[in-house]
């Protein structure tokens, strides 16, 4: 990222606050000072190595600057959903046994009660985030500002980050991302140093491989409101686009209009989005009203989930023909980010992912695992690489379970490949929900269900209506118990984050099918669902 701790960088605004960009920016120089303050005050401040840091906040600029530090520290850093309730919070923050909390001040009351649901360390280990510095920083309600974690500017000068070895580089953990993987809870999934430099060097190669990339960089700008506590926005944000010198305008959180508002304002040329964010550009009638200028934009790059054939020529259509270019890539959390993507230059067609990156390598498994089929066949998609995590935390069952003794990740998603080595994506094998891009856990849904006193048995599935998939819960009631669907679905609401709420529906049921050792028939529920509710046809990527 930044050559040596003393080497020359550029001063030029590169991580910029969308709303004040004039006076609220770091440059690569800054953005490096900023994190040696925080590494030099960490562990002045006791921190060990492999010591993890909790961050509950929304984007600013200081984001990447606690990502970074507390790496260069040698500490792990874990990133939580801004959204996330007290019980969500508790749960990461137990699983993950984070020393320091950093909350910012919309959520430092959800943080305070996560840590006294946990009860370890106490209201001591939570700091105030946020990026306000006018040298008399002040926490709130006795909790200190991060400020107090910063060492000072002589003192940051003085730090120098350990340079590790190739080999410390594959075994030191830097992130800490949470994913359900194909089954069951979330899991922290250990992303390495060697990860992170890998998947950064990976993607910048193959932006490389158009031969007047270096021009364009010259004149792109990204906004930054994907959320940096997720993997893909944490990869983009926090060190690729800063590696190539691309500013990027932070946003808190994401806004539609405000979108629209700021790539007129910054002359965007490139949108990393989601596919529900993709569908927008499609149907919001701000966009078809031409009040926006959004000439600037040549491409956009989807990732998260599918999108089909026909929501890409609509986007497409939005400009002048031979102007826009929208790709898809593919990769998952426990891959660091990316695993597929496009040479800038080629030309596309229909709904591919892309082909591998660099260094990695994939197969097409049959559904039980014991046969790699040819090209052409559909089966689950198996990785491997320099960016494969190096496991679950403290969780080598799972891990077990999800990497083969000789290194291939099982990624649960249902793939092809075609003779020309493209990718495609026709069905989810794992059970995860995507909404709106995000993870949605079936297991974590169907636990806290069964906490309700009317409820004797329950099962999650994800069902897509209008082009998204939401979560829809079948419920078994106990024997004389009585409940409603909205009582049912009021109870996750208050125990959840939004994105986990029953949006597709609660529908009691006699029975949850299972096979004989008591898996839920997750296939079955599905097809139901889709028939009661869902679009008739998924919306999954096609040859």
């Amino acid at each position: 990222m930044f050559t040596s701790p003393s080497a020359p960088l550029p001063d030029t605004p590169l991580i910029i606050s969308a709303r004040q960009p004039a006076t609220n920016f770091l440059s690569l120089s800054t953005y490096r000072s900023w994190s040696k303050r925080f590494a030099a005050g960490l562990l002045a401040a006791g921190l060990q190595p492999g010591d993890r840091l909790l961050l509950y906040s929304v984007n600013n600029i200081f984001f990447p600057v606690v990502v970074m530090g507390v790496v260069m520290a040698g500490g792990i850093f874990t990133g939580v959903n801004p959204g996330a309730v007290a019980r969500e919070l508790a749960t990461q923050l137990g699983d993950s046994g984070a020393r320091w909390v950093l909350a910012g001040r919309e959520g430092l009351g959800v943080a305070l009660e996560a840590v006294e649901k946990v009860g370890e360390g106490g209201r001591e280990r939570v700091f105030v985030f946020d990026d306000l510095f006018s040298g008399s920083e002040k926490g709130e309600g006795g909790i200190k500002h991060w400020a107090s974690l910063l060492a000072t500017e002589q003192e940051g000068d003085a730090f120098a980050w350990e340079e590790l070895s190739t080999r410390e580089q594959v075994d030191r953990p830097a992130m800490l991302n949470y994913s359900s993987g194909t089954t069951g809870m979330p899991k922290g999934v250990l992303i390495s140093h060697r990860n992170v430099v890998a998947n950064a060097a990976q993607w910048i190669y193959m932006q490389k491989l158009d031969p007047d990339e270096e021009e364009k960089v010259k004149k792109a700008n990204w906004l930054g409101f994907l959320p940096m506590y997720h993997t893909m926005a944490q990869s983009l944000y926090v060190t690729m686009a800063p590696k190539l010198g691309i500013p990027v305008y932070i946003s808190a959180k994401f806004d539609f209009i405000q979108m629209l508002e700021d790539i007129q304002r910054f002359k965007v040329d490139m949108l990393i989005l989601v596919p529900p964010i993709v569908v927008a550009l499609v149907k919001h009638p701000a966009v078809r009203s031409g009040k926006y200028d959004l000439s600037s934009v040549t491409a956009i790059g989807s990732g998260a989930a599918p999108l089909g054939r026909e929501i890409i020529a609509e986007v497409e259509a939005l400009w002048p023909p031979g102007v826009m270019r929208v790709t898809q890539g593919w990769g998952l959390t426990e891959a660091t980010c990316s695993v597929l993507g496009f040479h800038p230059l080629e030309q596309l067609e229909g709904s591919s992912v892309g082909e591998l990156q660099p260094n990695c390598e994939a197969k097409v498994m049959s559904e039980d695992g014991t046969e790699e089929l040819p090209r052409g066949q559909r089966g689950e998609i198996w990785i491997r690489g320099p960016t494969i995590m190096r496991g679950y935390w403290r969780n080598p069952e799972a891990t077990k379970e999800a990497i083969t003794e000789d290194g291939w990740l099982k990624t649960g998603d249902v793939g092809v490949c075609d003779e020309r080595g493209r990718w495609y994506i026709v069905d989810r094998a794992k059970e995860l929900i995507k909404v709106k891009g995000f993870q949605v856990a079936p297991a974590e849904l169907e636990a806290l269900l069964l906490e309700h006193p009317a409820v004797a048995d329950a099962g999650v599935v994800g069902v897509t209506i209008n082009e998204g998939e939401l979560p829809r819960a079948y419920v078994v009631l106990q024997a004389g118990a009585k409940a409603t669907s909205e009582e049912i679905a009021e109870f996750v609401r208050k125990n959840v984050s939004r994105n986990k709420w029953l949006a597709g529906g609660v529908v009691f049921t006699d029975v949850i099918p299972k096979n004989p050792s008591g898996k839920i028939l997750r296939k079955i529920l599905r097809e139901r669902a889709r028939k009661e509710v869902g679009d008739k046809e998924e919306k999954t990527s096609k040859l």
